[in-house]
């Protein structure tokens, strides 16, 4: 399957387009189209060089509450040698445009379009755009929970293209999931993965369960149904559904309909607010 991947370019909207959009903000879901991913919405981060961002998921009072969710844009030459300050965060990089140069560990690799990496807590990382165009990608950072007993994550670096994606049962293959971490290492508290729909495949059943979710659509188009309702979804566009809110989702095609997916996973339900006292 060739790489093809959304990423916004900004810019504004004449005086003369339509107000309606497809924008939607509730307290079980949100859908925040491509289209307001514009030069008004964007913001800056210290310690970033010739770099903006669109924040499209951030932890707050009835929406993500678990993570915060970044589409980076770095114009060559820029980057940054500092660029996670939260000694506690984890990040997943997804690169959508332009490639990069990534630093951790002591090591260097090139992250093209498609180029995944997972950077555990306390990781030592700088990022470069070496290139002559700029680069585009997702930075997705979730407080890692750790876990007495458990070490804490490797840094992994990877490629949409080198991942065989695991089929649903009884799909014919027509609902695939690309997995860049062991979902059986129980290390990690969050997945980031690619979820591919051929079309006329679908999510034949209201989803309805724990895990926070985070999709931002990579390519093509589909029908979801978030909570009661359906909504027409495309390339570059971004929903997020709180925990427990029914999904589910038919792919029309003509093309395969992928998205970035981030959720919470393996750990224990809080039972008591996770500023108390332990």
């Amino acid at each position: 399957m060739p790489a093809s991947y959304y990423a916004p370019t900004g810019g504004h909207p004449g005086q003369d387009q339509l107000l309606t959009d497809r924008a939607v903000f509730t307290d079980a879901y949100a859908v925040i189209p491509r289209g307001t991913m514009r030069d008004i919405t964007t913001s800056y981060l210290p310690f970033w060089d010739a770099t903006r961002l669109w924040v499209i998921a951030r932890p707050m009072t009835g929406f993500a509450e678990t993570f915060s969710h970044y589409i980076m844009e770095v114009r060559p030459g820029g980057g940054s040698d500092r660029p996670e300050l939260d000694a506690q965060a984890q990040g997943v990089l997804f690169v959508v445009d332009g490639h990069a140069t990534l630093t951790v560990g002591g090591a260097t690799h090139t992250l093209a379009p498609g180029g995944y990496a997972y950077l555990p807590p306390g990781s030592d990382w700088a990022l470069r755009n070496a290139g002559d165009a700029a680069l585009r990608f997702h930075w997705i950072r979730k407080a890692y929970d750790a876990v007495p007993g458990l070490d804490a994550p490797d840094v992994i670096i990877s490629h949409d293209d080198d991942v065989a994606p695991t089929v649903m049962p009884d799909t014919d293959g027509r609902w695939a999931t690309t997995r860049f971490v062991d979902p059986s290492d129980l290390r990690h508290d969050m997945h980031v993965t690619i979820v591919t729909f051929q079309p006329g495949g679908v999510i034949p059943f209201l989803e309805t369960h724990v895990m926070e979710h985070g999709l931002y659509v990579l390519q093509g188009k589909a029908a979801y149904r978030l909570n009661t309702d359906w909504v027409e979804v495309e390339a570059g566009d971004y929903m997020w559904l709180r925990a427990f809110c029914p999904q589910a989702c038919y792919a029309g095609g003509p093309g395969p309909f992928r998205y970035l997916l981030y959720k919470d996973v393996n750990r224990h339900m809080p039972l008591r607010p996770l500023t108390a006292a332990r």
